[in-house]
């Protein structure tokens, strides 16, 4: 057994909750919101838990009103926000009557684009905070392996064997189309939704041809990209935008889109061991999404997107922030062999540095410009970015 995992986000949190009147901690079911805000709320005596998911819970704000009057100098936890999103004026009125900080943490599982009052009515006044599965900096414990095959979620990562694993990210994904999806208020068959995302993990991190999809599920592309969109605000794909820039260059325009854990990943593929990873045609694909997951959770700070020009030449992750430029290439290979499309990329976008995470076990370099290096040597180098 496994004691409680530090997340990386912890002191982050604290922080934001003593410089923002509200806090958003947003982000996928079974993520570790709620075991994290337990941890949180040690540090703010008196603070309140309500989950809105216990009727008892959501009782006591039968009349939120005079709730929040009641513990007016309290921090007050609301987990699963989403369930009551009418509550966001008064949220507004009350954070404007008290006029300090560390009054609200709130949880939900979905983006705050989907809880749309929250964008609405807390403008300015709200800080955000999106916490994933664990990252592999979180369980140094786990094997990269491990960690791959069965992604971050806690019940996923932490159990003895990979059928135990294996069985919970099945119940997981049934769990969100029969019950998660109607609760959003989306009336969207689970068979249906539950087809397209399988059809989604195997065009993994392929760009997107909505066009071919809608096709194949009997819709129209613009019903291809609302499954899209509700998946990603739901924090279960990535929808990777190209890079955009004035270059003189034919560019791909469409996004590339990933299952964003790469256990839920390997489920909706039925692939439950390394073996049957290893002999899968999705072996590279799946091994690309699990980096830019495991990078770009880390630096929030920066835009994210990947090149391709329409003859090919392309770089899987660019980190852009500012005028500064950051190439990844992602392969999978123990002895990766630089592409000619990627170095006639690197010219064109001329990067302040340019990296190759592969599965090699320590750094070289390649050229003078482009270093070969392990994720988790890569993930060293993103605390001095």
């Amino acid at each position: 057994m496994h004691g409680i995992i530090v997340r990386n986000i912890t002191n982050t949190l604290i922080n934001r909750l003593e410089n923002n009147p509200c806090v958003a901690l947003l982000g996928a079911r079974q993520t570790g919101k709620s075991t994290l805000a337990e941890i949180i709320l040690d540090h703010f005596p008196n603070a309140i838990y309500l989950d809105l998911e216990r009727p008892a819970d959501l009782n006591k704000l039968t009349d939120p009103e005079a709730f929040f009057e009641q513990f007016s100098e309290n921090l007050i936890c609301l987990d699963e926000i989403q369930r009551t999103p009418d509550i966001f004026p008064l949220l507004r009125s009350v954070i404007d009557r008290k006029k300090r900080n560390g009054q609200f943490l709130i949880l939900g599982s979905a983006s705050r684009d989907l809880i749309k009052q929250s964008s609405e009515s807390l403008a300015g006044r709200i800080s955000y905070i999106e916490i994933t599965p664990f990252t592999r900096p979180e369980v140094p414990f786990i094997v990269t392996n491990t960690h791959w095959l069965r992604g971050g979620y806690p019940r996923s990562i932490l159990p003895d064997d990979n059928e135990t694993s294996f069985q919970w990210r099945e119940d997981y994904i049934r769990t969100f189309l029969e019950r998660d999806i109607p609760q959003l208020g989306f009336q969207i068959p689970a068979q249906t939704l539950g087809r397209f995302w399988r059809m989604l993990a195997h065009t993994h991190a392929q760009v997107l041809n909505a066009s071919k999809l809608a096709a194949s599920m009997g819709v129209s592309s613009h019903t291809i990209k609302r499954y899209i969109d509700l998946l990603n605000q739901t924090f279960l794909v990535r929808v990777l935008p190209p890079f955009a820039n004035n270059l003189k260059k034919r560019l791909i325009k469409s996004p590339k889109v990933y299952i964003r854990d790469s256990g839920l990943l390997h489920s909706l593929l039925g692939i439950e061991t390394m073996e049957e990873l290893f002999a899968h045609p999705v072996y590279g694909s799946s091994f690309e999404g699990y980096v830019i997951e495991n990078v770009v959770s880390r630096l929030p700070r920066w835009d994210a997107s990947f090149f391709r020009t329409s003859n090919g030449a392309e770089i899987d992750l660019l980190l852009t922030r500012g005028k500064r430029i950051i190439a990844l290439e992602i392969k999978s290979s123990t002895s990766p062999k630089i592409s000619t499309g990627f170095r006639s990329s690197i010219e064109t976008i001329a990067p302040e540095k340019a990296y190759v995470i592969a599965q090699v076990e320590y750094a070289y370099p390649v050229a003078d410009d482009i270093t070969v290096l392990p994720l988790d040597e890569f993930i060293k180098k993103t605390e001095q970015l």
